[in-house]
């Protein structure tokens, strides 16, 4: 037997909005499958955490991050890095994950960095315009998988609101991909036990387990918000309402009532108009609207309303 121990890795969620779309910056793996920056916390080199957490995703992407907030820590066995190096020793690989919104979309200065759209890992999170369209061929595949097991079918139809009832709840990503890892639907699940991946497998595979990573920060991040101004770490400094609404729906994956949304938006005090128009073309010009001054990380900040469309 070899030598055992644990190995820590930071991994980095870093979620901008780009061409209207909600993108996470990724890197490529080992096996050329996409990957988050992830990079070996040395605890004789590393002062901390976060300190190496920016050193490597800046060396990996050129990106430098601005705020970021550890997520969670990944250490179910036999997870393996994307970048681990070959060796004789047995070791139990941790990742503790970190989340980092930016509203610099511009392109990431490494050629091997790219921004890539959420809906595009994870397309049955995409309810704009009703149910996805792969949500047909999953449930499909789900209802085949819990066949004869009530707790099963229970989980289908909560977490796909596949039954009368049952509302889509956007903020559990992670749930809802931990249960096609389990019924084997996702590419993810064939790698991992040496299968052939299943034809209709959806979204765009992963390195390792960071496709699980970044479930947990979309879920994070939808989750809050509701009752965090985090959205607008994501926008310029100046936006009109469509701006801020079209911005919600793609990161919740919702189509929102606008009249509701905007009157919620108001309601919040935390805008406020700058007498300004928009320059874009091709319609009427809006008005341009900013965060109202202040410090919008106190315990006295509110999120935005979601009202989605029935």
């Amino acid at each position: 037997m070899g030598e055992q121990g644990v190995r820590i890795g930071l991994s980095a969620v870093v979620i901008a909005l780009r061409d209207g779309k909600a993108c996470a910056l990724t890197t490529t793996g080992d096996d050329g499958s996409a990957a988050l920056p992830f990079g070996p916390f040395d605890p004789a080199r590393d002062r901390t955490f976060e300190l190496a957490l920016r050193a490597f995703v800046t060396a990996q992407t050129g990106f430098r991050l601005g705020f970021v907030e550890q997520l969670y820590t990944f250490g179910d066995l036999g997870r393996a890095s994307p970048r681990a190096t070959p060796g004789p020793e047995h070791h139990r690989e941790v990742s503790v994950g970190y989340l980092a919104l930016t509203a610099d979309a511009a392109d990431a200065p490494a050629a091997d960095a790219r921004w890539t759209p959420l809906l595009d890992v994870f397309p049955w999170e995409d309810r704009r315009d009703g149910a996805a369209a792969c949500q047909t061929v999953l449930l499909d595949g789900l209802r085949d998988w819990s066949a004869g097991d009530p707790r099963r079918a229970a989980r289908v139809e909560a977490l796909f609101a596949a039954a009368p009832g049952y509302r889509w709840n956007e903020g559990r990503v992670l749930e809802r991909y931990e249960l096609l890892y389990e019924a084997g639907l996702v590419a993810e699940a064939a790698r991992d036990q040496d299968k052939p991946v299943p034809a209709h497998a959806p979204g765009l595979p992963m390195a390792s387990d960071h496709r699980r990573i970044l479930a947990t920060g979309l879920g994070r991040l939808r989750s809050k918000l509701k009752y965090r101004p985090v959205l607008f770490d994501l926008m310029p400094e100046t936006f009109t309402l469509s701006g801020l609404q079209a911005a919600a729906e793609a990161v919740a994956g919702l189509s929102l009532h606008k009249q509701n949304f905007r009157r919620g938006v108001e309601r919040t005090g935390l805008v406020e108009a700058t007498g300004r128009l928009s320059a874009a073309t091709g319609g009427r010009p809006a008005e341009l609207f900013r965060v109202v001054a202040g410090d919008l990380s106190s315990g006295e900040a509110l999120g935005l309303p979601l009202p989605a469309l029935r």
